[in-house]
């Protein structure tokens, strides 16, 4: 599959298009409503398209379809809005992997159905390519580290998870019991992150799939 190329203009004119069906920019004076969850799923994915600090209050507020007014009344501020839109993204688009490594009994199917799935979503057309979390805020200016670090802490949490599986495979005997369960929570993660970059240079679905087979031919040799 080919990947079309993706740029600010197209981004938010998607989101626009897709999340606000059309709206219009709001005219001058008192704030008019609207309907928060649309609004929070259109800044995200703004910020999923522009990263955090390439989305401008204005790029929010067209995509979003309110006043600069409604939304620091309705969020507080671009970093609440940002913190708000990664829990929308967490329980909208990247829910199914934690539910998938509860519920798969054997721990390669389980990432093997996790990776094959983000080979797949990190390059559909519908949205922008590759993941809102894994690689975002990696550098930024002095002001929005508090907004680094958060981000960062989401993408921690998600190698914990990613060990605490491992280890139960290894007591449960699925893994070898000399597995290195850090070492290959950190390979995984790694894994993933690649994935996310090389989706939004462009890479198609099948070759993010290729990546993830090479994943878990890897996992394959701790099987016991």
């Amino acid at each position: 599959m080919v990947i079309p190329e993706y740029s600010r203009s197209s981004d938010i004119s998607r989101v626009n298009t897709v999340k606000n069906n059309g709206a219009e920019r709001r005219p001058r004076g008192r704030p008019r409503s609207f309907d928060r969850e649309e609004a929070l799923a259109a800044a995200a994915h703004t910020f999923w398209a522009l990263g955090y600090e390439g989305a401008s209050i204005t790029d929010l507020t067209e995509a979003m379809g309110i006043t600069p007014q409604s939304l620091y009344a309705a969020f507080g501020s671009k970093a609440e809005l940002h913190r708000e839109a990664l829990i929308w993204y967490r329980g909208h688009v990247g829910a199914f992997g934690p539910q998938i490594l509860a519920q798969e009994a054997d721990v390669v199917r389980a990432f093997e159905r996790i990776l094959l799935a983000w080979a797949d979503q990190y390059a559909r057309k519908e949205h922008p390519r590759g993941c809102m979390i894994s690689t975002a805020v990696l550098r930024c200016a002095s002001e929005n580290r508090p907004v680094a670090e958060h981000v960062s802490s989401l993408r921690l949490g998600a190698l914990a998870m990613f060990r605490e599986r491992l280890e139960r495979a290894v007591r449960e005997g699925n893994l070898k019991p000399d597995t290195d369960t850090a070492a290959l929570a950190r390979f995984l993660g790694a894994l993933v992150q690649g994935m996310s970059v090389q989706a939004q240079d462009g890479a198609s679905s099948e070759e993010l799939a290729g990546i993830a087979r090479l994943g878990i031919a890897q996992l394959e040799r701790y099987r016991t």
